[in-house]
């Protein structure tokens, strides 16, 4: 039999989150499905997703798998070319590619063939990570208007602050100041802006985490927002230990009982993606009710506190996170965010849809 740990991954949910985008904004939909699909399958994403308007992703390879497998829209490298010959290949699969540093330009001067690529400028605002910063903007925006190899041009420029309440208006002003003098299609907005602020929302908008479930703000829950859990992560318990006041638990021994109480393990451990700092108390259902883990997660392994479950027992389901226990809350517990806990998720857990 194989281990019992599983990914459920909800199709319909992907389909429901991007109708909440969708009513969101009368902008076309760029959505984002970098990282394997945020850790939940490329091709199962992307086929779930694909009423989108394009698709955002890092690799080439994945790319050009997307429109192997025949789709049509378009499609944007968010960290656009890394060498030279990237380029041809760009233009052969009708890629999209960010152009967010002088070097890039530099390789884009050697390429040879004449209006082939479509590109998107992006801006630093604010935040500093990639983009030309503001003074470079216009002298750069001239260069690639010249450029014989670039076809259309786009704008984009990415928040820092749209999930918290400092909000996107400084990053806005710059930003817009800088679009004025250009007519060209602009894409600013992440899930968050594009849920709280639709002055952001531009030609494109490019959602991520909102299309797998999880709420973008730590003040508002997805269900709240209308969006429901794409991947369920779940497992069952294995053992059952009986502990007398005092015994430890785990390695470190970071939980010792304080009355006499029954454990359960679960075939679940940082192997399979669950967080190794996950502490005491972090939310866990098992058949339904709602419980915590207790001790240090291991490898291979959990624990959970069945103290008030007299019917838990070998073989009781645990859902990590997912269905009935927003992995929002999971990731705030164990001090991280929902991004990671999608990504982290490795390949020995079996995936079902």
């Amino acid at each position: 039999m194989p281990r019992p740990i599983q990914a459920f991954i909800d199709l319909n949910a992907l389909e429901n989150n991007l109708h909440v985008a969708r009513r969101a904004t009368s902008s076309r939909i760029m959505a984002v499905i970098k990282a394997n699909g945020y850790g939940h399958g490329l091709l199962r994403v992307a086929e779930a997703l694909a009423a989108a308007d394009g698709f955002a992703l890092l690799d080439i390879q994945d790319a050009i798998v997307l429109r192997e497998a025949g789709y049509r829209q378009a499609i944007l490298l968010l960290e656009g070319f890394f060498t030279a010959d990237d380029l041809p290949r760009i233009a052969e699969y009708d890629l999209t590619c960010v152009i967010h540093s002088s070097w890039q330009i530099d390789l884009l001067n050697a390429y040879p063939k004449r209006a082939s690529l479509d590109v998107w400028l992006k801006v630093s605002s604010g935040m500093n990570r990639l983009g030309f910063i503001p003074h470079q903007v216009t002298q750069t925006m001239e260069q690639l208007r010249r450029h014989a190899a670039v076809r259309d041009i786009t704008l984009m420029t990415h928040f820092a602050h749209a999930d918290e309440a400092r909000g996107i208006d400084e990053q806005l002003e710059i930003f817009d100041a800088l679009a004025a003098p250009h007519r060209v299609a602009r894409s600013l907005a992440n899930s968050a802006a594009l849920l709280r602020y639709p002055k952001s929302h531009g030609d494109w908008v490019r959602p991520g985490i909102m299309l797998y479930g999880a709420s973008p703000f730590a003040d508002t829950s997805a269900q709240q927002l209308g969006l429901k859990p794409v991947m369920t992560l779940s497992s069952r318990i294995i053992a059952t230990q009986d502990l007398r006041t005092g015994d430890e638990v785990g390695y470190g021994a970071i939980y010792r009982a304080e009355h006499s109480m029954r454990i359960g393990i679960v075939a679940c451990g940082y192997a399979d993606g669950y967080p190794r700092q996950a502490p005491n108390s972090t939310p866990a259902l098992v058949d339904g009710q709602r419980t915590q883990t207790l001790g240090r997660v291991s490898m291979d392994m959990l624990f959970v506190d069945l103290s008030k479950l007299p019917n838990a027992q070998v073989g009781s389901e645990v859902v990590l996170w997912g269905a009935g226990l927003p992995i929002e809350e999971v990731a705030r517990a164990a001090g991280t965010i929902s991004y990671e806990l999608m990504c982290a998720v490795t390949k020995r857990v079996t995936v079902k849809t």
